[in-house]
């Protein structure tokens, strides 16, 4: 069962997640919407025709993480290299370019790495709890076909992420255009958690226009920050995450 389960998996990481658009184009499409009130998330369907299945979707993120099926998913491969930090404030998040920064290999599949962006709490649940704040990390392969990595942050006493922390001294005031910081270097090596193993589900983008086809891989171990990093993003950009959303006939995945 496990081995049909990996198979059907590998399908969806090759086929479905071509239709993922990267967060920064969707970003910029469609008419004003927010996280909050009559364009918050309960008005996303009925703000523009191409926002629909924000409200008519089946396959909506995020969701929260429940009874996962046990499979023998491929091992994750990251490799990725230090890059000069280019980051842009979208007025809900921070975007991060990630030119050169490197790939992820999931079986026989390399996608590149596109851009990084935040939501203060993460955006997935698991049994029903978010984490203080999460990344998503936007890849694509050189067929079109793409794969979003979440990765869960959560504040703890000792807590203090390098990534993190040059990311917060950096982050933009006001929206606009990306800032160059090329004296400052980041290494999203230093983003991940030692422990590789995740969840894998089908779902969709989780702002407007809500596309649906996006494939999922959610870092089962979360990573510690300081609560002065965790601090400098919920100033800035707090209550980003879109409410969970219902899982229906679909399956989540675990690698162990």
């Amino acid at each position: 069962m496990y081995k049909k389960l990996a198979v059907a998996t590998l399908t969806v990481l090759g086929l479905q997640a071509s239709m993922y658009l990267p967060p920064n184009q969707a970003y910029a499409a469609g008419p004003k919407w927010s996280y909050s009130g009559d364009t918050g998330p309960d008005h996303w369907g009925d703000l523009s025709p191409d926002n629909a299945l924000c409200k008519n979707g089946k396959n909506q993120s995020p969701i929260d993480i429940t009874n996962a099926v046990k499979s023998d998913l491929p091992a994750l491969k990251f490799d990725y290299k230090p890059i000069s930090l280019v980051i842009q404030n979208k007025e809900f998040t921070m975007n991060v370019t990630a030119d050169g920064a490197g790939t992820l290999t999931v079986g026989d599949q390399s996608y590149k790495l596109l851009h990084f962006h935040s939501h203060v709490p993460s955006d997935e649940a698991v049994n029903g709890k978010r984490t203080d704040m999460a990344v998503h990390l936007s890849h694509k392969s050189d067929k079109g076909q793409g794969l979003g990595v979440t990765v869960f942050l959560n504040v703890a006493p000792d807590g203090n992420n390098p990534v993190i922390d040059a990311l917060a001294k950096a982050l933009p005031k006001p929206p606009g255009e990306p800032e160059k910081h090329k004296e400052v270097k980041i290494d999203l090596n230093q983003l991940l958690p030692k422990d590789l193993n995740y969840f894998a589900y089908d779902g969709s983008l989780t702002w407007p226009p809500c596309t649906e086809g996006v494939k999922w891989v959610i870092l089962k171990e979360p990573v510690t920050i300081s609560a002065e990093q965790f601090a400098k993003f919920r100033d800035t950009y707090p209550d980003t995450a879109r409410p969970l959303q219902p899982l229906g006939d679909r399956k989540v995945l675990s690698s162990n």
